[in-house]
């Protein structure tokens, strides 16, 4: 009986952990900045776990049959919780307000688990052989928690499905608990009605997930969803209209099929038109291909390398037909190298060196992206170029976020770059800067690849002009120890959104 209620430990144990890491995952896509978001949900999460270990002292009768409760009550709110949260991001006004509702009360009824359990079976072992056996299980269940979250539940199963699953084991506890104590629990028969139904509610969510979350998403998205999928790095959505495609990434927009050729045409041939002797590239990120694609209208061109974190990015629209379409098919080209890796990480072990490199990144609305804008990062990347090389560097809106776009140019000086910022406007985005990177004085290229639909001899000069309010500001620079970057670009879009 007493190991039947051990494992009870672990497997509650490790249910409370995952809701907590769905929590703390669920917040960071929907509103950035996931160091915030994980930090506040633990603290919020293990305070309210405080209160309700608290709270467990007032229950002096029928501890089984309250433990049953408690059970089915956890099972509920805490696997449920991603779905109630992705359905209720766009349609309810205090999101927040939810969000952390659920934390708590989650934290609440998981903190009352354990203090019952072992009051029920402080008569079947001693005290202090209750005590230790019951917190090493419990720690043996956190610890595969955080090994399944990230490993297995992430890739494969997502948080909405890992939430129902987990939800599904909370209440397969009270079922097996009314099994071994059914001699000793009041109402016996609406128990396990009870647990029947919720645990039926569970496995029809678990196997619903996919449509709850499609339905969730085209709350999100004004226009229809094609593809999602959630990856151990972000959330990835398509959406599409008679003539315009768009990637989102974590809900941000990374590019709109109807405008992305000013985008990339801009971050592209404004630096590498000017070096005719390039023959390597890297790119980092851009995922997509369209850098990549137009890179590879320079026959000069013998190489290029593509670093980008998600496999899932460069497999989609290296196979999906209007996805290739789109990048003209450059995933695919024989001069092209795809790597899948952390770009921080790669870049300190590759030996190699490339005369041009372009950084598209996502915007540094979190502190794992800003690292890529540090100055640590560019100290690396200065051994990776050429010495004729060039860095072209996206770097969010000199409008909407001035400190942060001028902290990535200060940020790049304070490494020994020449810097030649430049901004274009793209509709879809609003105006957005860019950033090149040299190691003497930039001259403009006289002439650009045919057929370019925005970029040309006579647009170009004009970009490299910043009127008065998009002038630099006295900003920091960005260090891996301050990531300032991060904190002035959630502080001007935030405001911007607002």
């Amino acid at each position: 009986m007493s190991f039947v209620l051990l494992l009870s430990v672990f497997i509650i144990a490790t249910c409370g952990l995952i809701y907590e890491l769905i929590a703390g995952a669920l917040a960071s896509y929907l509103l950035g900045d996931s160091v915030t978001q994980f930090s506040t949900i633990i603290g919020v999460y293990l305070f309210s776990m405080g209160i309700g270990s608290y709270l467990s002292k007032f229950i002096h009768r029928n501890l089984i049959g309250f433990f049953v409760r408690v059970e089915i009550l956890v099972g509920l709110v805490g696997g449920s919780s991603a779905a109630i949260l992705f359905l209720a991001f766009e349609s309810v006004e205090s999101f927040r307000v939810l969000l952390y509702s659920l934390v708590s009360l989650t934290g609440i009824l998981v903190g009352i688990e354990i203090p019952i359990l072992m009051r029920i079976l402080q008569n079947q072992m001693d005290f202090k052989d209750l005590v230790s056996r019951v917190f090493t299980v419990d720690y043996i269940g956190a610890l595969m928690a955080s090994l399944l979250f990230p490993l297995v539940l992430m890739p494969y199963l997502g948080l909405m499905k890992s939430g129902f699953f987990f939800g599904a084991l909370n209440v397969s506890v009270a079922l097996w608990t009314l099994h071994y104590f059914k001699e000793s629990i009041p109402a016996m028969r609406s128990l396990r009605a009870l647990a029947i139904g919720a645990l039926i509610f569970l496995v029809l969510g678990f196997s619903m997930a996919d449509e709850i979350l499609s339905f969730a998403e085209s709350l999100s998205y004004r226009d229809k969803v094609i593809y999602s999928k959630t990856t151990q790095y972000q959330r990835l959505v398509l959406t599409k209209t008679k003539n315009d495609v768009r990637l989102y990434l974590n809900g941000n927009l990374q590019f709109s099929s109807a405008d992305e050729y000013r985008y990339h045409e801009s971050l592209v041939h404004v630096g590498l038109a000017a070096l005719p002797e390039a023959k390597s590239v890297l790119i980092l990120g851009g995922g997509d291909g369209l850098a990549a694609r137009e890179v590879l209208k320079y026959p000069n061109i013998e190489s290029v390398t593509l670093v980008d974190l998600d496999p899932l990015m460069t497999k989609i629209f290296s196979a999906n037909e209007e996805l290739v379409n789109l990048n003209k098919g450059s995933l695919q080209s024989p001069k092209l190298k795809v790597i899948n890796q952390d770009a921080f990480i790669w870049l300190r072990q590759s030996p190699d060196t490339y005369d041009y490199v372009i950084i598209d990144f996502p915007d540094p609305s979190n502190y794992s992206i800003g690292k890529l804008y540090s100055n640590t990062f560019y100290r690396e990347l200065k051994k990776r170029m050429s010495p004729g090389g060039m860095v072209v560097v996206q770097s969010t809106s000199p409008y909407v976020a001035k400190n942060a776009f001028w902290c990535v140019v200060k940020t790049l000086e304070s490494e020994g770059f020449v810097t030649n910022p430049y901004h274009v406007y793209v509709p879809s985005f609003g105006e957005w800067g860019f950033i090149l990177g040299t190691f003497q004085p930039f001259t403009l290229a006289t002439r650009y690849p045919e057929l370019l639909k925005f970029v040309s001899v006579e647009s170009v000069p004009s970009m490299f002009i910043f009127p008065a309010d998009m002038k630099a500001p006295e900003v920091e620079v960005n260090k891996l120890n301050n990531q300032s970057l991060v904190r002035y670009f959630e502080a001007e879009w935030s405001h911007y959104l607002e």
